[in-house]
Formats: structure tokens, sequence, C-alpha cells
């Protein structure tokens, strides 16, 4: 269990000593949910809700009914208010001066924290004892070249806190972040966007006194998946770092499996998605925070190769990676997809010499399923919508190209391409009529049943999904990581309740 301390937050003001008491877990970050609402009482009802939070932001701005004192009363955890304008991505349209004399009223009213603008006459507000200023900026088209001159000013200025939000087109702006605000004192760094997500669920990396979660802003990341997830409460700068690469990976189960596995075996380690089609932009953040392993997704199963690893044998014979890690020499590569591919096959004692099998798809998912199927006696034929793809994969690996769609006649089918995936669940690769066969294996695990398997069953053939061998190859990837047997109850459940999670927002 978490447990108290009493957190000290001492500043000079005009001669005075001012502290402010707060009790935060430990030994982690904090996490601020932030609500919105159009209505007063929707937004005190969001900010009743935000239980699983430490902190909770109040976004006034927007609110048609506002009552600074109602969104006040009764609250039971510290909030921030703050009224962001227009000009700085807020939803605030009125004048200037009023909004700060909402400012100013939350001031006297004694919350605990208010949120004010760098960019506005912020110094007009009234200073409280009772009341922390966060004095923030937002950039929302580039990393700014003078950001470490603009932290040291802002905290120059008497700020509190400096809180500093810029977006991050490549994960390597998290680094320029990272290097901006090391020494900025009390400090919350948010880089937004997808490539920016390591900021808010590791932000022990930036000593960010906490990270802002909920639904009402755009990236952030649910209060309860972040606290029980990614365990955001309990990280700190000895934590571990595990991550999935590639893009996209919005909808990709892979943190919820790895994150179950790690809790479940007592590791201080989390796993996180850092979203990127370059290998070197992933090599170079991993460098600077210190990632160990890595599971790799579309497009950089090929591409990482190009990096210099030190690859096993098998990985050389297929042409494609799928997991790395920091080893004594430097960065190792393997490939877990062809024993994942064939657990579920193995486990249902299918026989596969002699078999002809049908892969859909060119990509690394399809490589390595088709040497996996030839290394068994397969007969291994590749369709692709691109017959040029098609013909130079299976020339790679000594199979044939065939037709797009494919000719019935196949005793297996396998789809390796991403159509059907979550959210596009009525999407199948090959409409019905070319679906005649046996069994299919579709490597889609989200949904767990896809349109491409109920188009097969309704034809008469067996049927196989993603999620067996997506369990399979995370549990390999687990124990070369971390040289602990892979908890994989933990994996399974971790990947049903994230996939639960998405079927309730469809």
């Amino acid at each position: 269990m978490l447990t108290g301390l009493l957190f000290f937050l001492a500043t000079i003001r005009q001669g005075r000593l001012r502290a402010v008491v707060m009790t935060l877990p430990m030994p982690g970050t904090l996490i601020c949910e932030t609500v919105t609402a159009d209505r007063m009482a929707d937004l005190r009802r969001a900010r009743d809700r935000a239980t699983a939070a430490d902190m909770v932001e109040l976004r006034l701005d927007g609110v048609t009914d506002l009552d600074v004192a109602g969104a006040l009363e009764g609250r039971t955890k510290p909030v921030i208010v703050t009224c962001r304008p227009d000009w700085e991505g807020g939803r605030y349209r009125g004048g200037e001066e009023q909004r700060l004399r909402i400012l100013s009223q939350a001031v006297r009213l004694g919350a605990e924290y208010v949120d004010l603008e760098w960019r506005a006459e912020w110094r007009t507000v009234a200073r409280g004892d009772r009341t922390q200023v966060i004095l923030s900026t937002h950039d929302f088209d580039r990393v700014p070249n003078d950001l470490e001159a603009r932290v040291r000013a802002m905290r120059q200025a008497g700020a509190d806190i400096v809180k500093i939000a810029v977006p991050a087109r490549r994960l390597t702006d998290c680094v320029t972040l990272r290097d901006a605000v090391r020494d900025a004192g009390p400090v919350v760094a948010i880089a937004m966007g997808a490539a920016g997500q390591i900021t808010r669920l590791c932000p022990f990396l930036y000593n960010s006194l906490w990270t802002y979660s909920g639904q009402a802003v755009s990236g952030q990341v649910p209060t309860d998946t972040m606290r029980h997830t990614y365990r955001a409460r309990q990280t700190t700068s000895a934590t571990t770092i595990y991550a999935v690469i590639g893009a996209p990976l919005a909808h990709s189960a892979s943190p919820a499996m790895h994150n179950a596995a790690l809790a479940a075996a007592g590791l201080d380690a989390v796993y996180v998605p850092l979203e990127t089609d370059d290998a070197q932009d992933f090599l170079t953040l991993a460098e600077a925070i210190g990632v160990k392993g890595a599971s790799v997704t579309a497009p950089l199963k090929v591409s990482l190769r190009a990096c210099g690893l030190t690859e096993d044998e098998l990985v050389e014979r297929i042409g494609a990676i799928n997991t790395v890690r920091r080893g004594p020499r430097g960065w190792e590569g393997r490939n877990f997809d062809v024993a994942g591919f064939l657990s579920p096959l193995e486990r249902r004692g299918i026989r596969l010499a002699g078999q002809r099998a049908v892969i859909l798809g060119a990509g690394g998912a399809a490589r390595a399923a088709a040497w996996a199927l030839r290394a068994h006696g397969a007969r291994v034929a590749i369709s692709a919508r691109r017959d040029t793809e098609a013909a130079k994969l299976a020339g790679e690996l000594h199979v044939t190209a065939t037709t797009w769609p494919p000719d019935p006649g196949w005793d297996l089918l396998v789809n390796t391409t991403p159509v059907g995936t979550w959210p596009n669940v009525d999407d199948a690769p090959i409409d019905g009529d070319h679906v005649r066969g046996p069994l299919v294996y579709d490597l889609v695990y989200n949904p767990l049943e896809t349109a491409l398997m109920r188009r097969a069953r309704a034809a008469g053939a067996e049927t196989i999904g993603g999620l067996e061998m997506l369990v399979a190859q995370a549990c390999r990837q687990f124990e070369w990581w971390t040289s602990v047997p892979a908890p994989v109850a933990a994996v399974e459940r971790g990947a049903l309740e994230f996939l639960g999670r998405e079927s309730v927002r469809t």
C-alpha cells in the first residue's frame, strides 16, 4: 500500500515565507484529472466523479453559467483552477480583463492552484497565501528554439510551478523537452500528441509534480488506466522502461498485457507506447531515457535491422525483427512472431506438412508466417493487393506468389493485413465468396472475432483469432527481457480487459 508524505512547497514572496502543505502518495507522481463541461452542475458532477485522481483541474473556460464559488464549494481534493483563453488553446472567448478577474476570485476563495498563462497579464491576478501559481505556456505548432530560456524566465518571474506544453512531432522532441526542464525546479512538462505520450505516462523522467489524466482533453489517458495499467503513482526514476514501437499504436493491447505481467511478477517496471515510424528516432529516445526493451510492430520490423543491432540466425533468415533489448554489447534483435504464430496451430495438433497455405499480405507479419509455415513443410503462397510486393516477398522466402484475392483450394488461409482491426470492425480483406476452405487464421486480435472470421465460420471453416498468437509471443518477449517466467494468466487477463474496454467504445 502507498503511504503518505507531508509535502512542503515553500517560496519567498515579499519577504514572507509561505508554505503549501498537502498529502502526496509515496513514492511516485500525483495524478491530476482534467474536467470540463458546458454547465456548472455538470462540472461539479465531473469533479466529484474524479475519485481515482489525487487532484482535479477545473476547466472553467467553456462553462456558460460560471460560478467560481460553486466550482470550489464542497471539493474533497486539491484543485487547479484554469480558465484557458482561445488564443492559448482553450474555450474562453470573453474579455481578458474579465477572465483574469475570474482567476483572481479563485485565489481569493482559496483554490489550491491557479493556472496563469505566461503570455497573459498574469501579474494583475491577486496573489494569496493559500494558492500556488502555475505559470504555463502552450505552443501548438513546434518546440520553441528558446524553450530552455523561456523556462528559466518563467521561473525567475516568480512562478511557484512552471508548466510547459509543446507538440511532439517525433520522439526526440521529448528529449528536447526533458533537457529544457532538467533544472527548472517545480515543473510539469507535457509533450502533446501521440509521440509525446511518454511525458504523460512517465512523468518521473521530467521531474513533473503531477501528470494530467482524463478524457476531457485530446491526448489524455483515462485516470483509471493511468493509475492501474501504468501505475503512475508508483513509478520513479528507478523504474525500468519497456515499450512498444511503431505507428499507429492507439489500439495496441500490448501495454495492457505487459503492464499486467510486470505487476503480477512484482517488477518495478512500466511498458509504454512510443509511436514513431522512424527507427533512429526510437533509438535516440531509448538511449536518452534508458529503455531496456521493446516490442516492434509495423512499420519498423524490417527497417530497424539497418540500425546495426545484433541479430540471431532466425532474424537473419526471416528478415524481420519483432523484439529488441539493450544487451551488454548494445541492442539485440529477435523475432518471436514465428513461435507465437505456430503456438495456436501446435496447440490444436494441426499438421502443416503438405498443406497449401495462402497468406494475405506481404509485410513483416506475413514474412514471419510464411517462413514458419514453409519451415514446417507447408506449400506457401503469398497474396497481396500489390502483386509486386507479393512477388518480392515470395522470392526472398522461396515460396510462390498468387493472385489477389486468392483462388479457393487452400487448406489454411492466414490474414496478416490490419484490415478488420478496431474501429473498422466490419471490414474484411477479402469478400465471402473467396473464403472457402477448412481453416482461417486471422492475426487481427482487436476485435476478438473479426468480420473475416465470421464469414469463414458461416462458410463452415474452423477459425483462429490473433489473440492466441499475441499472448504467446508477448510471453516470450517478457521472459527474454526479464529472465522471469511469464505470468500467462495475467497477460491474457490484461488483453481481455483491454479488448473489453475497446468494445465498449464502439
